[in-house]
């Protein structure tokens, strides 16, 4: 079986960017279209590494969903009042909308979170989280693996996934399936699908 479809990265070869306010940095993994910013992405992936309690911007239009990756955690607070979640649990996301700013609030230290966002109208995005071996479609819709923890390998194939390593597929060519293992226990492995509203 060959991985072709797939490129590989990992989050320690990432420059970090530092956030205007000091609060912590982001590691863009990967955006559409290639090269947009803030204000013109359809789709956007990053980890954050939140060092202190401060404020998350608005993002209007966009959906957002967030993963604890390590630590103890962080409370989100909307700042309309429409939410407050403790994301508390590593590899369970949560889905929110970016339309308001909210206020984070560290549990117990730093903390590392997966980001997932996607304008809405545009693209939206599944987010799931893997404990077992599964298997993944490539060629019809964007995805993204993150190891977070455990050994992953490919089967059929050579390539293994160590913690904070991961695999980009763009959404082109023939769909082919690909199927991974976990090698020891504690294993978590996120996979991000990104389909194209229709007539994007």
């Amino acid at each position: 079986m060959s991985l072709s479809p797939f490129q590989s990265f990992a989050l320690a070869d990432i420059a970090p960017t530092r956030w205007k306010n000091g609060g912590g940095n982001t590691r863009e993994i990967a955006v559409w279209p290639p090269g947009a910013g803030m204000d013109d992405f359809v789709w956007r992936l990053s980890v954050a590494d939140i060092e202190r309690d401060g404020p998350f911007s608005a993002f209007p239009g966009i959906d957002r969903q967030i993963v604890l990756l390590d630590g103890a955690g962080v409370a989100l607070r909307a700042d309309d009042g429409s939410f407050s979640h403790r994301l508390a649990s590593v590899g369970e996301p949560f889905a929110f909308s970016g339309d308001t700013s909210l206020e984070s609030t560290l549990l117990d230290g730093a903390t590392r979170d997966f980001n997932v966002m996607t304008r809405r109208g545009y693209c939206r995005a599944r987010v799931e989280a893997f404990r077992a071996g599964f298997a993944v479609s490539a060629g019809s819709h964007t995805l993204c693996l993150l190891a977070v923890s455990g050994t992953w390998q490919a089967k059929g194939d050579a390539l293994r996934l160590q913690p904070g390593e991961g695999l980009l597929s763009r959404a082109a060519g023939p769909a082919s399936t690909h199927a991974f293992e976990p090698a020891g226990d504690a294993a978590l492995c996120l996979c991000v699908t990104l389909e194209m509203e229709p007539g994007q």
